[in-house]
């Protein structure tokens, strides 16, 4: 059964790769593409070269002329879309939900990408960007570091009511290390909390979306960091002991996971006390109603990070729970002890990267699982640390919308990460011309859209950053209302009841 699932899987995929081989060849195959490719890095350095021995000059205007003529083609298949719907109709994938979620650890089905893969990508993705769009990172507001919305208006009020989820509850974190770019604090000294930040929230499938996906999802949405250039000043680098054995993590990850303390008002009880005692209420819920359940943990960053974190530690108290982490830009978190004990317990992990994206290299930029084809000389080395499941790597060059440099806050954003995965089809196929996503997302909180598509850069804030006229004309900053106003996490004195 099992077998013929996967062959049913596979051979829709080889159909539907086909079908968009077609399409992208036609859509293409143009005398402007071609011309270009004709004036490939490589040919223009040979060209300067020779023209330089024999003392002649290249006929700039005309690859000018080329590159203008790019640029308004890729005008045109933006306007092109503007009357398009932003997602294609959702599909039944309750058949072949385990392939879609991991369970032959996604083989064959990232390179090219299945279709339905892509999408479910593109959902926790959009999950992950959601802990960033209700964020408060005004560091002049009272509630600096909180969520701006309540948990029951927070996908409508984000556009993803369309996903089917609800939210059951929020995290806040904390760090007993002083990581301050890491954790948002406000300027203001009457402050909703001086030590905590909202750092993700659990949702859950509703029951068309349970249907349509073939099993009851239950959801953890970590927030990371947009701040790339930061990382390697702020991150502790040192690795330690994660249970037992001889799994080692990265210092600050596990205090940001870990972290409580008594006196503070959003963390009596760590992050990892809040989620795993919602996940045990949850999972304990809906199996005794005889549902099939699953985890899916995702992240950005340093929320990939996390995910990790949660991910081990759920494994060891649901077993026999499919576990699967899908994570974007994320930084390696342990050693090869951490890596191999998340294969053994089943957990797996999906790691989508972009080639010129810097935080996937840290930490252990020089010493990482690179140094494991040294191991008949060192040993293993536990202090090495080492990726963790299957790679779906992406390439900035691939889209024609995106500005080419060194743009490394603009890479990393989660939104770059979205784009990309939307019009991805395989490592040697060009951009899909079919691709659905609003390119303007890009631009939310960076600059690395092309100018010839006039989106302006950073475009994602409050009108007037958040003030509004008073009845007499000034401008103010106006009240939270009441729902909005965080409230303290219901405090778990026993999880194992």
């Amino acid at each position: 059964m099992a077998t013929t699932t996967v062959n049913h899987l596979t051979n829709h995929h080889q159909l539907s790769s086909t079908t968009n081989r077609h399409r992208i060849t036609s859509y293409f195959n143009d005398s402007t593409l071609n011309d270009i490719n004709k004036f490939s890095n490589k040919s223009i350095r040979l060209a300067k070269s020779i023209t330089n021995l024999l003392n002649l000059s290249i006929d700039k205007p005309s690859l000018k002329s080329l590159l203008q003529r790019f640029n308004q083609n890729v005008v045109v298949q933006a306007d092109s879309k503007l009357d398009l719907p932003t997602s294609s109709p959702k599909e039944d994938i309750s058949t072949l939900w385990r392939q879609i979620h991991g369970g032959s650890d996604w083989e064959n089905l990232l390179d090219p990408l299945h279709h339905l893969l892509r999408r479910e990508i593109i959902k926790y993705g959009e999950f992950a960007q959601a802990t960033y769009d209700a964020f408060d990172f005004d560091s002049f507001s009272e509630y600096c570091g909180s969520c701006l919305y309540n948990q029951q208006s927070f996908f409508n009020k984000l556009g993803l009511q369309k996903h089917g989820y609800d939210v059951r509850r929020y995290v806040y974190a904390m760090s007993q290390y002083e990581i301050p770019r890491w954790l948002e604090k406000s300027y203001v000294a009457d402050t909703w909390s001086k030590d905590s930040n909202w750092m993700g929230y659990v949702a859950v499938s509703d029951d068309v979306e349970t249907r349509r996906i073939g099993r009851r999802d239950v959801v953890v949405a970590w927030r990371g960091t947009v701040l790339p250039s930061e990382w390697y000043e702020d991150m502790q680098r040192d690795l330690e002991p994660l249970g037992h054995g001889e799994a080692k993590v990265e210092r600050g990850f596990l205090s940001i996971y870990k972290s409580k303390r008594v006196t503070t008002r959003y963390n009596k009880t760590s992050a990892s006390d809040q989620v795993m005692g919602e996940l045990k209420r949850l999972v304990k819920f809906y199996k005794e109603r005889g549902e099939e359940v699953s985890l899916t943990i995702t992240g950005h960053s340093l929320g990939g990070a996390l995910a990790l974190l949660n991910a081990y530690e759920a494994s060891i108290m649901f077993p026999t729970l499919p576990i699967s982490v899908i994570s974007f830009g994320a930084p390696r978190v342990g050693n090869i002890a951490f890596r191999d004990e998340l294969h053994h317990k089943g957990v797996k992990a999906l790691r989508i990267t972009i080639k010129q994206d810097l935080v996937p290299r840290m930490p252990g930029i020089v010493f990482n699982e690179t140094l494991q084809k040294f191991d008949d000389l060192t040993g293993t080395l536990e202090w090495v640390y080492h990726h963790v499941g299957a790679e779906l790597k992406l390439d900035v060059r691939a889209s024609p919308f995106l500005k080419r440099g060194s743009n490394f806050i603009g890479i990393h954003h989660p939104e770059t990460y979205l784009h990309l995965i939307d019009g991805y089809v395989s490592s040697t196929s060009p951009f899909r011309p079919d691709a659905k996503r609003d390119v303007a997302l890009v631009n939310k909180y960076c600059d690395m859209l092309v100018n010839e598509l006039r989106i302006p850069p950073c475009w994602y804030q409050l009108s007037n950053k958040g003030l509004v006229s008073n009845k007499v004309g000034r401008m103010v900053r106006p009240k939270r209302s009441s729902e909005d106003i965080p409230s303290p996490p219901i405090e778990e004195e026993n999880l194992d009841v």
